[in-house]
C-alpha cells in the first residue's frame, strides 16, 4: 500500500507578497538607472547631431578652398563660388627655337602650349586667365570675359573656343573650371547646387542643374565673406551652422558650429 504523500502550494497571500516586494525593487532600480539611461540617450542624440553638422562643414571647407580666386560671394543664407579643377602655366614667350604655341592676349586665341604638368581636362570645363572680381563684366569668369570653353587637348596643347582674354596673368597662370556651385539653407535644409550656368549677378537659389541635401533640421545658417588685403591674397569664409534634433527624438537638441575656411585669391 502506498504511503500518502502531502503536497503543498503557493498560496495566494504569499504570491501578493512577492509581487509587492519585486515591484518596490523594480521601482527602486527604476530610480537608479532613469537618469543614467537618460543620459546616455541624450549624449547619443548630440552625438549625432554634431557628426550631422560637422561632416557637412567639413565639405564645404573642403569645396571652398577649391575655389577659384576671386570668385566667392554671398547672398543672404548663400554662398557660391567657382569650382576648379587643376590648373597650370601658360606659354608666355616662344622657345628657344622661336616655336610653340603663345596665348596671345592682343587679339582672339584658339589655343596654347602647357608648360609643364598638364592638368586633367574634361568635357565641360573651361579655362580662366586673371580673374580678380566676382562681379562687374571686366575679369570676371561669372560673366565670361576672361573665361574659354575647353575644346580638345593635343599633347600639351589646349585647345579652347576663340576668345580674347582681357589681360595676361603675371605669373603665366591659368586655372581650370568645372563650373559654378552654391550652398545655401532652404526649409530647414542645408543644400549644394551645382550644374546650373553662369550668372553675372549671384541668384540665390540657383535655377537649373542639380542639388543634395548635406543636412536637415537646420535652425540657422550664416555666410560672411571677408576679402583678404590686397597684398595677402588671403580671404576667409565664416560659417555657422546650426542644427535641431526632431521632436519625435525624445527631446530638444541643439548643436551650433561655427568653422572658417581660408581662400587663395591670388590669381
Amino acid at each position: 500500500m502506498n504511503a500518502m504523500r502531502k503536497t503543498g502550494g503557493v498560496t495566494l497571500v504569499e504570491l501578493i507578497v512577492v509581487i509587492a516586494i519585486t515591484s518596490i525593487i523594480a521601482a527602486v532600480v527604476a530610480v537608479f538607472i532613469r537618469r543614467p539611461v537618460e543620459g546616455y540617450a541624450d549624449a547619443a542624440r548630440r552625438a549625432a547631431l554634431t557628426d550631422e553638422a560637422d561632416t557637412a562643414l567639413r565639405r564645404m571647407t573642403r569645396d571652398l578652398r577649391l575655389a577659384l580666386p576671386n570668385s566667392v560671394r554671398v547672398n543672404g543664407g548663400f554662398v557660391e563660388y567657382i569650382e576648379t579643377t587643376g590648373g597650370g602655366r601658360y606659354r608666355a614667350e616662344p622657345n628657344d627655337l622661336g616655336g610653340g604655341n603663345v596665348l596671345d592676349f592682343s587679339a582672339a586665341d584658339t589655343a596654347f602650349d602647357v608648360i609643364g604638368p598638364v592638368p586633367p581636362l574634361a568635357a565641360g570645363n573651361h579655362i580662366v586667365v586673371y580673374n580678380l572680381y566676382s562681379g562687374g563684366t571686366v575679369s570676371n569668369a561669372y560673366s565670361g570675359d576672361n573665361r574659354a570653353a575647353f575644346t580638345s587637348l593635343a599633347g600639351s596643347t589646349v585647345n579652347i573656343a576663340s576668345t580674347l582674354f582681357p589681360e595676361p596673368s603675371p605669373a603665366k597662370r591659368f586655372h581650370v573650371v568645372s563650373g559654378p556651385v552654391t550652398y545655401g539653407c532652404v526649409g530647414g535644409q542645408l543644400l549644394r547646387y551645382w550644374g546650373y550656368a553662369y550668372n553675372v549677378a549671384q541668384i540665390a537659389p540657383p535655377t537649373g542643374g542639380s542639388s543634395a541635401v548635406l543636412a536637415g533640421n537646420v535652425g540657422e545658417c550664416q555666410f560672411v565673406y571677408t576679402p583678404g588685403a590686397l597684398t595677402e591674397r588671403i580671404a576667409t569664409v565664416s560659417i555657422i551652422l546650426q542644427i535641431d534634433s526632431t521632436p519625435a527624438a525624445g527631446g530638444l537638441e541643439r548643436i551650433r558650429m561655427f568653422q572658417q575656411a581660408q581662400v587663395d585669391n591670388a590669381p
